[in-house]
């Protein structure tokens, strides 16, 4: 079992303090028994019910927030008592969501990859240096405004004929609102927890793939996926975000959310590669 706790800040970049939030985020456990449930409750005070639900999640999540670096460590030591797997992130760090690369083609060579964005940017990574390919979807809001000519009786200007009806010609707009879905795929280097490139399904040209596109975008990301994981074959592979079930954010916020499940998913898997050691 592994813990981040004050030991590893470091190597993580989380400079704690007394005076910020400090989130206490936990694995999925294997095994989800009625004791568990019950003793996890006990440690993080809350309902067995709500811890049910916080722990039965299919990726890493928040189950408690506390503001003093000294209670978040009591707090994860007794969770690590009980077999779980948690780490401590200050709400900064969690938070802290930089530019990425975003690519918009790349080109696959002997042993390495080279990304370029809308820009003209490069970005070349060599086999074995991706420790993580995270594969999502995300959800979200979309609005759509259309219009449309209407036909309407016009009161003024048929005074205006002495009485003779005169009808014209309106327009009338009207906003509807839909969902866009968009997978999209985030390569992580070892050390870490920012992505060195991301790709974006409905963002990327595709013509470099040549023989093998195909007319469905989502066809040729999920190519684009495949020739990735050939090329860093030693990468974790992580598409558990892909799942309709575990988008719980609302469209509107939904990078937010995404932006936060896919740092607490790196760390997780940081801290059960033994990346960080035995504590």
């Amino acid at each position: 079992m592994y813990v981040i706790a004050r030991s590893y800040q470091p190597i993580l970049g989380m400079i704690m303090t007394d005076r910020e939030i400090i989130h206490i985020a936990v694995a999925p456990p294997a095994n989800l028994d009625t004791n568990l449930v019950r003793n996890a409750a006990t440690v993080i005070n809350k309902s067995p019910a709500q811890t049910r639900l916080l722990l039965a999640s299919e990726v890493p999540q928040i189950i408690a927030h506390y503001d003093s670096i000294q209670i978040a460590e009591s707090i994860i030591q007794n969770l690590r008592d009980l077999g779980l797997v948690a780490i401590a992130c200050r709400d900064s760090e969690l938070r802290h969501f930089p530019q990425t690369f975003k690519t918009q083609t790349l080109e696959f060579r002997e042993k390495e990859v080279l990304f370029r964005d809308s820009a003209g940017r490069e970005k070349r990574i060599v086999e074995n240096n991706i420790f993580l390919i995270l594969v999502g979807r995300i959800e979200t809001a979309v609005e759509v405004e259309t219009t449309k000519q209407k036909t309407k009786f016009s009161l003024s200007k048929t005074l205006l004929m002495g009485g003779i009806p005169v009808w014209q010609r309106v327009d009338e707009k009207t906003t509807t609102h839909s969902i866009q879905a968009e997978c999209f795929a985030r390569l992580y280097e070892r050390k870490s927890p920012d992505p060195s490139v991301d790709i974006l399904q409905h963002h990327m040209n595709y013509s470099f793939l040549e023989a093998k596109i195909a007319a469905s975008s989502l066809t040729n990301f999920r190519t684009v996926v495949l020739r990735l994981r050939e090329v860093f074959p030693q990468a974790i592979f992580d598409n558990r975000l892909a799942k309709p079930s575990v988008l719980t954010t609302p469209p509107n916020q939904a990078w937010e959310g995404i932006e936060i499940n896919c740092k607490l998913i790196y760390l997780f898997h940081v801290v059960t590669s033994g990346q960080l050691g035995n504590p």
